[in-house]
């Protein structure tokens, strides 16, 4: 690597990794918690919800995942203008985001739950609970512990998703290695450092994913 390559990656690095906390870091978490939310009440609507809640709870599954995830963020940024509706660029990543989570991360919970096993339902009712009851104190803390690594990967696949961002215009990590390179027009380096800092935020959150599943897995009789 030559003397100019070297300069550039240490001047560009703290830009890059700046991006990445101010934007790329705060993206992810806020998306990702409006989307397991989302995903959550998603997910009861389906197993217990009828009529029209439950068909639009299929449809919005059935919309979000059958449409590519950067189709979806031009649709809310560049096209809702057209009817009125004008979106800043970081809240329209994070509706984008958010609304992948949350049907991505309903089946999620909706395949957790269906695993607990029916002695379950019946034991709860045994003892006087309700459908509600039963889901709330015994279903879903169970469930919510099995959905966990599920919910780690996609959490740290949406750190890498948030690159996409940078086609709506927001200023994270993606975004800022491109204006480095339109000025140093070094792309190969810029992008790979780039690349660098986003498997240095997923190494990170691997390792905190590792903990929490072991905090978990105490409770669980082997």
């Amino acid at each position: 690597m030559s003397d100019r390559s070297v300069h550039i990656v240490l001047d560009s690095f703290l830009p890059l990794l700046q991006a990445g906390i101010a934007y790329t870091v705060p993206l992810t978490l806020i998306s990702f918690a409006l989307g397991i939310a989302l995903a959550f009440v998603t997910a009861l609507v389906r197993i217990i919800g009828k009529g029209p809640l439950d068909w639009l709870a299929r449809f919005y599954v059935w919309i979000i995942r059958g449409t590519p995830l950067l189709v979806q963020l031009f649709i809310i940024f560049y096209g809702l203008p057209s009817i009125g509706l004008t979106i800043d660029a970081f809240t329209a990543a994070v509706i984008g985001f958010s609304i992948s989570v949350g049907a991505y991360g309903s089946e999620i919970f909706r395949a957790a739950i269906r695993s607990i096993q029916k002695g379950q339902w019946e034991a709860a009712y045994s003892i006087g609970m309700t459908r509600w009851q039963a889901l709330r104190r015994v279903i879903v803390p169970q469930a919510i512990r099995v959905s966990i690594p599920p919910l780690s990967n996609s959490f740290i696949s949406l750190v890498k998703d948030t690159s996409l961002a940078a086609t709506v215009t927001v200023t994270e990590l993606f975004q800022k290695a491109q204006q480095i390179t339109a000025v140093v027009y070094e792309p190969l380096l810029l992008y790979s450092e780039a690349a660098v800092v986003y498997l240095l935020f997923s190494t990170i959150l691997s390792a905190l994913q590792s903990r929490l599943e072991k905090r978990y897995d105490r409770f669980v009789a082997h």
